[in-house]
């Protein structure tokens, strides 16, 4: 990024080019965020929100929500499909009044408060491991509700039945590979005018759904390449990975992608303020 022009003090990111693989619906805030610093964003997603292929489960959980004690958002895509479940169902919001609401991440709690619903919790870190600790005091024989995406990490359950709770799991929604996004992902890699010098990863799902996307041992030729102090693979040159949080980066480091950028609040703005933070050096 040295080549690029110097930037005024209110856009830090003039010049710098940001992949953005959010879903489409939800790419505008962290899209918005980095254009008003001035970068130049190309939005390519790495990840499709999807119904599941069946509602029987949580159709279920939500006409015996009586039945509850807590439940536990873990989304702002798992919040918008279970209210949109409700409504189909005529569930009143009102069903909700007795439980105690834990949403992981400010986007989570502001959808749910969106919707005129009190939330009880949100745990320190944005994590399943600080959701359990914020709540293994405070469940032990209760019931509990986790709404959430299919083949989700299993530590809040897990950890949960540990502390004494009885809970129950139901998949919302599914994210599956965008394969339209394919070709352009690979082309825009391959042309140094639109390659971008910033990638970022906003969950698990991203970093294994860019990989699928590239196709096999394109992780591993990052890694190796960054190992010999330089790129073999010309269409990485420059580029940089930032992660939004420590569950994600482990991802990334699992497929052997390089963790450039972390973000210390596990946040859209957190994820910002370390691409900033970052890229001044490096201009």
């Amino acid at each position: 990024m040295n080549d690029k022009p110097k930037s005024s003090l209110n856009r830090p990111l003039e010049g710098v080019r940001v992949l953005v693989g959010r879903a489409r619906h939800q790419a505008g805030a962290l899209s918005g965020e980095l254009s008003q610093l001035g970068a130049n964003v190309i939005e390519i997603p790495f990840i499709e929100i999807r119904k599941p292929r069946s509602f029987r489960a949580l159709d279920g959980a939500l006409k015996n929500l009586s039945q509850y004690h807590w439940l536990i958002l873990t989304s702002a895509n798992g919040v918008e499909a279970m209210w949109e479940r409700m409504e189909g169902l005529r569930i009143a919001k009102g069903s909700l009044d007795h439980l105690r609401i834990a949403a992981i991440g400010p986007a989570t709690k502001k959808a749910i408060e969106k919707r005129g619903v009190h939330v009880d919790v949100v745990p320190k870190e944005y994590v399943a491991e600080s959701v359990v600790r914020s709540l293994s005091k405070k469940v032990k024989g209760k019931r509990v509700l986790l709404v959430r995406a299919k083949l989700a990490r299993d530590v809040i359950p897990r950890e949960l039945r540990k502390a004494g709770a009885k809970v129950d799991v139901v998949e919302a929604y599914e994210t599956v590979v965008p394969q339209h996004s394919r070709r352009r992902l690979q082309a825009v890699l391959r042309n140094p005018n639109q390659r971008p010098h910033v990638v970022t990863f906003t969950s698990s799902s991203t970093v294994k759904n860019f990989v699928e996307l590239l196709g096999s041992g394109h992780g591993r030729a990052i890694h190796a390449s960054r190992a010999r102090g330089r790129a073999r693979h010309t269409e990485w040159e420059g580029i940089f990975m930032a992660s939004i949080g420590s569950v994600t980066s482990a991802t990334l480091r699992e497929f052997g992608l390089p963790v450039d950028i972390a973000a210390k609040e596990f946040t859209i703005p957190g994820l910002v303020a370390a691409i900033v933070k970052f890229c001044a050096p490096h201009r």
